[in-house]
């Protein structure tokens, strides 16, 4: 679920910028009014003790000297009019340099304190602690330092004092903040009533559809100038509706025109379509014939083929038997005369030898090619899958075609491992190649002397059988390139050429092979067929299991 947008107010948003930034102000304003007053009433009451501190060590300097504390206590209780210094200890150096207590004062009520003589270096400078400031300075008479003076002087009043800025402080601060919100609401208020009433009047346009309808003139210059936009908007919109209702209205009045006009096109579409069905039904039907027939006819031509080829060695066959026979009734004759002589029987015997490995020869030739020609018309004809070897079906491939190819001077060369062994369709695979060749010896090579094809054939992975053709021939224009597997397509219209042959080719990958076949040509540099189709490898092992 998406989330939700946040929207904010304009009346929120107004009043806590304003008072976001006056409270931010406020704060800081008063946070350095406090601090320098808190700093300056410090400053004051570490004067007053400095000042006594002063006082009372040069009244002490004679005292120390002439070792007469007695009068120096009686001295010092005159500080109690001093209400804010607690304690004072006045200590005077013996001769050993060493500090001790001369004499002290102690507010009354307030308990004595001990003596500082470790903290006469800490105590320098005026020291604030929790209840109470310190201070210590040294007393001195002609020069030489005779003793120290250490006073404690309360910061209750200065507390106190600080705690009374700090109410007046919260205090003004409280009352600013609280008339600076009542300042904001009514600029507010100004700012954002007539907002209000532009939302208003939007609302109820979009609701109402009342466009008639316009906004008020507002005392803010920039909502009297969005007031007026939108006037002008709401004109445009009203014209507009208007124009529309006019073409609305002309387009009913178009439509009924119209509606008798569809219905009779409708009619006539439909039975153009009929027609149009039927024509395509015709036109399916003439291309599987054609299809069919281009298959016949490769057929026909191979049978031609074998009849050619098995033609030569049963021919040789036949003339070594006769030679045989007429060499037989003349031995025959000559026994049965007995004029048989034994040069003559061992001729005989030789010749009869040599004839017959003639014999044998030709007719194990024309059995081989027989067989061979009968498995790649049975592959032809058959779309079973089966174990074959890739190398093996290939020589049988090109010998079938062989009482047509043995005429040019075209050479082939097959790039595959002979010991490839896989189970697929071999009938798809015998009619794709013939395609393939006979189109460059037809097209490819026509009016060159010599081509030349490669056939490279190798597996992809575990399960993918990978064909690349290639030939040297006179390429494929790219505007027949980009259709070359289309229906029909063909350079050789009028000359015998159906346009049906790499159709086959590319049904017979995608269809009988469940594969892909690609084209790359450029026009004099050959041309390049990929094919990529599923088949099962088979190991050695495998092969031993199957047979």
């Amino acid at each position: 679920m998406a989330e939700q947008k946040r929207v904010l107010s304009i009346k929120s948003l107004f009043i806590w910028v304003v008072m976001s930034i006056t409270t931010a102000a406020l704060i800081l304003a008063s946070s350095i009014s406090l601090y320098v007053q808190i700093n300056n009433y410090k400053e004051e009451m570490i004067n007053e003790v400095e000042t006594f501190a002063e006082l009372i060590s040069t009244n002490a300097a004679s005292g120390i000297v002439f070792n007469d504390n007695v009068t120096e206590e009686q001295n010092l209780q005159a500080l109690s009019a001093a209400a804010f210094i607690n304690n004072v200890h006045i200590y005077k150096l013996n001769p050993a340099n060493e500090l001790e207590f001369f004499a002290s004062y102690n507010k009354t009520g307030q308990a004595p304190v001990r003596a500082m003589f470790e903290r006469t270096e800490e105590l320098t400078t005026p020291t604030f602690g929790a209840d109470a400031l310190e201070y210590m300075i040294p007393v001195n008479l002609e020069g030489d330092r005779v003793g120290y003076t250490y006073i404690r002087a309360s910061i209750d009043a200065l507390n106190k004092l600080t705690l009374n800025t700090i109410l007046i402080t919260l205090t003004v601060l409280l009352l600013t903040l609280v008339l600076s919100f009542l300042l904001t609401l009514r600029l507010q208020r100004s700012v954002t009533h007539p907002i209000e009433e532009l939302v208003y009047l939007v609302q109820q346009i979009a609701h109402q559809k009342e466009y008639s309808s316009r906004a008020k003139a507002s005392s803010l210059k920039e909502l009297d100038i969005l007031g007026s936009a939108f006037n002008d908007m709401l004109a445009t919109i009203q014209q507009h509706i208007q124009r529309q209702e006019l073409a609305e209205e002309e387009y009913r009045r178009l439509n009924l025109s119209l509606e008798e006009k569809v219905g009779q096109r409708t009619t006539a579409l439909k039975e153009a379509n009929k027609e149009l069905i039927q024509t395509l039904e015709k036109l399916h039907q003439f291309q599987r014939q054609i299809v069919q027939n281009e298959k016949m006819a490769s057929l026909g031509d191979m049978v031609a083929g074998v009849a050619h080829e098995v033609n030569t060695p049963i021919g040789l066959g036949v003339t070594a038997s006769t030679m045989m026979l007429d060499r037989l009734t003349q031995l025959q004759k000559d026994f049965e005369d007995k004029n048989l002589k034994a040069s003559a029987l061992a001729k005989f015997l030789k010749e009869g030898e040599e004839n017959l490995n003639i014999i044998y020869r030709n007719l194990n030739r024309a059995a081989e090619l027989i067989s061979s020609f009968k498995q790649v018309a049975v592959d032809q004809t058959s779309e079973t899958a089966r174990v074959f070897a890739f190398r093996q079906l290939m020589d049988e491939i090109l010998l079938s075609m062989r009482p047509k190819l043995k005429k040019l001077p075209h050479e082939i060369q097959l790039h595959c491992d002979p010991n490839l062994t896989i189970e697929s369709k071999a009938g798809p695979i015998n009619q794709i190649m013939i395609n393939l060749i006979m189109n460059s010896v037809i097209h490819g090579f026509e009016f060159m002397e010599k081509g030349q094809i490669d056939i490279w054939v190798e597996m992809q992975g575990n399960n993918k059988l990978c064909i690349r053709y290639v030939d040297n021939g006179k390429g494929i224009p790219e505007h027949l390139c980009k259709r070359i597997f289309d229906p029909f397509v063909t350079t050789k219209r009028g000359q015998g050429g159906s346009g049906l042959g790499m159709h086959l080719v590319y049904n017979l990958v995608t269809q009988a092979l469940n594969g892909s076949i690609s084209v790359t040509s450029e026009e004099g540099h050959g041309v390049e067929f990929q094919i990529l189709f599923p088949v099962r490898k088979l190991e050695h092992s495998d092969i031993a299991k199957s047979s």
